[in-house]
C-alpha cells in the first residue's frame, strides 16, 4: 500500500514590522536579603561539578518547540590563552537523544565551541538560558559588561526595534520544579508584550524565563520559555551510560549525514502564495531518519519569506485516508513557520 506525504497548510497572516515605539521605565529593587550594591552577573557563582537540567524552547528553534537541555560542568578547558569551562551535554529533543560537550566563557558563560550535533541548541541556549551575558559579566575591563546590581534602575537596552529597556522590577519567590527560589524579575516590554525572566543572587543562570519576540501588531509569539528542573553539585558525570540516537542509527546502517536535495514547489489553490519543500534521503529508509525544510513565500515575490503560517505534514494510504499526522505525533495540532 502506498502512502504519500502531503502538507496541509492554513495560513494565518503576515507579520509586518513598520515601526517601534521607544519606552522609558524606570526599575531597581532591593530588600533585607537584596541590600542596596547587591550584584549579580551571568555565571556567578558556576563551579566544577555543577548539573542543571532545564526545559526550554527558542523561536529559531522549530518556532520554540520544547526540548530538554542537561549541562554538568566538568572542569577548566584551556584553548590557546584563555580557558574555558568545558560542560557535558544531554539534549533530549522529542525521540533523539543527543550527547556531547559544550565549551563556556568564564567570562560570560556563552557557548564558544563543542561537540557539532549540539550546534544548534548551543545557539539556543546562548539566546535564552544565557542571553543576560548580554548585560552582566563577571569582568567589566575586558570588554564584558560588568556585574549590575538589582538597585539600578536599568541594565540596558535591548537590540531590537524601539531599544527597550531591560530593568529589575520586583522580588518574588517562585516555585519550579528545581525547588522554590527568591528571585529578582528582570523585564521589558516590547510589542506590546511583557517579557520576564527570573534570576536568583548567587546563581549562575536563570531560574525562569517568559519572553516574547517584537512583533509591529497581532499576538506576540514566544522568543524564548524555559524553566530550571534540577539543580545539584557532583563530583561524578550524571551521563554515565546515556548514548546517542545519532550513534544507534548509524550502527544501524541509517545515514546521519544527510542533505535535503529533493524539491518540490507548489502554489496554493489560490495562486496567492507558494510552498517550497526540500527533503532527504531521495529514497527514505524504514526506522532511519529524514529531514524536511518547508518555506512559505508570496506567490509573486520568491525572496518574500512568510510567518504565522500553521501547517502539518500528513501521511495518506492509496484511498487517501490519513495514516499519520507529524504535528499529532509531536503533541501539537499543527506544525508552525
Amino acid at each position: 500500500m502506498l502512502s504519500i506525504p502531503i502538507i496541509l497548510v492554513l495560513f494565518l497572516g503576515i507579520t509586518v514590522t513598520s515601526s517601534a515605539y521607544a519606552q522609558i521605565e524606570a526599575g531597581g529593587v532591593s530588600s533585607d536579603t537584596l541590600p542596596q550594591g547587591t550584584t549579580w552577573y551571568a555565571g556567578e557563582g558556576l563551579e566544577k561539578g555543577d548539573f542543571f537540567s532545564y526545559s526550554t524552547c527558542f523561536v529559531d528553534y522549530k518556532e520554540c518547540t520544547n526540548f530538554q537541555m542537561d549541562f554538568w560542568i566538568k572542569g577548566d578547558k584551556i584553548v590557546g590563552s584563555e580557558t574555558k569551562w568545558l560542560s557535558e551535554v544531554v539534549v533530549y529533543d522529542g525521540n533523539k537523544i543527543i550527547v556531547g560537550e559544550m565549551e563556556l566563557g568564564k567570562i560570560a558563560p556563552e557557548p564558544t565551541g563543542g561537540t557539532p550535533e549540539l550546534g544548534v541548541y548551543r545557539g539556543a541556549f546562548k539566546s535564552s538560558i544565557a542571553w543576560l551575558s548580554a548585560f552582566a559579566t563577571s569582568d567589566g575591563s575586558s570588554g564584558g559588561k560588568g556585574p549590575k546590581a538589582f538597585s539600578e534602575v536599568s541594565w540596558g537596552k535591548i537590540g531590537n526595534i524601539g531599544g527597550q529597556q531591560v530593568i529589575p522590577l520586583e522580588i518574588e519567590t517562585i516555585t519550579v520544579p528545581a525547588g522554590t527560589w527568591e528571585t529578582v524579575v528582570m523585564s521589558w516590554k516590547t510589542g506590546g508584550a511583557v517579557s520576564k525572566v527570573w534570576i536568583a543572587d548567587d546563581f549562575p543562570f536563570p531560574i525562569k524565563a517568559k519572553t516574547y519576540t517584537h512583533v509591529a501588531e497581532g499576538i506576540p509569539p514566544p522568543e524564548y520559555d524555559f524553566k530550571l528542573l534540577k539543580y545539584e553539585n557532583r563530583s561524578d558525570s550524571p551521563f554515565v551510560g546515556i548514548k546517542s540516537t545519532v550513534d544507534e542509527l548509524a550502527a544501524a546502517g541509517c545515514n546521519t549525514d544527510i542533505e535535503r536535495n529533493v524539491i518540490h514547489k507548489r502554489s496554493s489553490d489560490d495562486f496567492k502564495y507558494q510552498v517550497h519543500v526540500f527533503y532527504g534521503p531521495e529514497d527514505p529508509v524504514v526506522g532511519c531518519d529524514m529531514q524536511w525544510l518547508v518555506n512559505f513565500l508570496k506567490f509573486s515575490d520568491e525572496t518574500e519569506f512568510l510567518n504565522q503560517v500553521q501547517y502539518d505534514i500528513l501521511v495518506l494510504d492509496d484511498e487517501g485516508k490519513v495514516k499519520r499526522s507529524i504535528a499529532n505525533e509531536n503533541g501539537e495540532s499543527h506544525l508552525y513557520s
